[in-house]
């Protein structure tokens, strides 16, 4: 389904399904979403537009840069725990800004204003992995972030976990692992 509404999507044949009121009536009593979907608060990615689904078919969980901490990771946990969401996908995209923030703070040595420290610290390991290199750093952080929640009891065996890479440019998900 995922698939599919990926394809409309990106040949400009979209079909914004399940946006009606009847839809709203039928899931206003309860949820039961086919997937989890981990992605970046990047305006330009909304899950439910990139994969052309309607109410109550995904659970969305969006951070910068799709890092994980304790309550971002009871977020993912709950879909396939309370929901039983069979598919857990994290989706990192193309020019993601934070990944680029983080990578500038890393390779000049410096120090972000407020909280965003915390967010170059998620990153730094995809940056090691990466050579400093943006768009290699963000296909690391997704691959990183994968093993991560494969890696959590709670959901190891609950949910397929899958990573994914959504290009601005074409509008495509493509599978990462």
């Amino acid at each position: 389904m995922l698939k599919q509404g990926n394809r409309r999507w990106a040949a400009g044949s979209y079909r914004r399904p399940g946006l009606d009121p009847e839809r709203r009536r039928q899931v206003a009593a309860g949820q039961s979403p086919c997937a989890v979907v981990l992605s970046c608060i990047d305006s330009r990615v909304p899950p439910e537009v990139v994969f052309d689904v309607g109410l109550g078919d995904l659970l969305v969980v969006r951070t910068a840069a799709h890092t994980l901490d304790s309550l971002v990771t009871a977020a993912v946990q709950y879909g396939p725990q309370a929901l039983c969401a069979p598919l857990v996908v994290v989706l990192g995209h193309q020019r993601c800004g934070a990944v680029t923030a983080a990578a500038e703070a890393l390779r000049g040595r410096e120090t972000l204003p407020g909280a965003l420290p915390h967010l170059v610290a998620a990153l730094e390991p995809a940056y090691s992995t990466a050579d400093g290199q943006v768009e290699p750093m963000a296909h690391a952080h997704i691959r990183r972030t994968v093993a991560l929640l494969r890696a959590d009891p709670l959901l190891h065996g609950a949910a397929t976990m899958i990573g994914a890479y959504y290009s601005l440019d074409t509008g495509l998900v493509s599978r990462v692992v």
